[in-house]
């Protein structure tokens, strides 16, 4: 998957999305996360390759042959790294590699590796509940593909002027993902070749969108909650100040040692709240 900018976008363009940034991407410079993630994405289909690739399988992929296996969890994050073939691995690597720098970029490490690793999770869910409802019939499930169509869908709406090499073809990358939409949907419902893996696509897409579109109300609930616990502090000192009035007002009358141990502590705990 090769990416570059429309000549005509790059002078003034913005997302609506997160105040985003002008973006400019040929061959880009690797980033943190992105680079390690190739690294061990890498490392593990040599393993697989030099090893016997049906142990890995058995144990590491999204395989819900049972109620058990489908409810080990480590699979859902596990599977992202095994890969069946070399064609395999190198499409969604290149996916990785062109994707993955300019949300790293945007986004900063941590909150990109989230976003990762919760758009292949999303894909890995979206296979075994279809074999739950018996749409599906049961296989081992490997791949970063799901991963990596989050990551697509993300890129659509906060970076629209992208365009993408669709098979060789450039296309704009909203019609890429439309298009990549198009063959997962078509594929599951006829429950074609690798209906599963699309399952996987289509889960990450839809989790990487919503990610996205979440953002405006994930910022309004983090500004309420801290709002909450902003109030809910101002509530305790208050109560604190009255409590240590009160608690003075009797060592006046009364002297200290008529304090209690639980008089005391509240002192202290006063106390060490000012010298912070």
């Amino acid at each position: 998957m090769g990416l570059y900018d429309r000549d005509y976008t790059q002078a003034d363009f913005r997302s609506r999305y997160d105040g985003a940034p002008q973006m400019r991407l040929a061959f880009p410079q690797l980033t943190p996360v992105v680079k390690w993630l190739l690294i061990i994405n890498v490392v593990v289909y040599l393993m697989q390759v030099l090893g016997g690739d049906t142990t890995i399988t058995m144990w590491f992929s999204v395989f819900p042959a049972s109620l058990g296996m489908s409810l080990q969890i480590w699979r859902y994050v596990t599977y992202q790294f095994l890969h069946g073939a070399m064609w395999h691995i190198l499409f969604n690597m290149l996916g990785l590699y062109f994707l993955g720098p300019t949300l790293e970029r945007h986004w900063g490490s941590k909150r990109f590796l989230l976003f990762y690793l919760g758009c292949g999770v999303a894909g890995g869910l979206a296979y075994p509940l279809l074999v739950a409802v018996k749409f599906l019939r049961v296989a081992p499930m490997i791949g970063a593909s799901g991963a990596i169509l989050g990551m697509l869908a993300a890129c659509a709406i906060l970076f629209p002027h992208f365009v993408v090499f669709f098979f060789f073809f450039p296309v704009p990358i909203r019609v890429a993902a439309v298009i990549c939409i198009l063959i997962a949907s078509v594929t599951i419902l006829s429950r074609g070749p690798n209906a599963g893996g699309e399952a996987a696509h289509l889960g990450g897409m839809i989790a990487g969108a919503a990610y996205v579109f979440s953002g405006s109300w994930r910022y309004k609930l983090r500004q309420k909650i801290s709002a909450d616990r902003g109030q809910s502090k101002t509530t305790t000192d208050r109560s604190l100040e009255l409590e240590v009035d009160r608690i003075l007002q009797k060592v006046h009358e009364h002297g200290i040692a008529s304090l209690t141990r639980s008089e005391k502590r509240i002192l202290r705990r006063a106390s060490n709240n000012r010298t912070k």
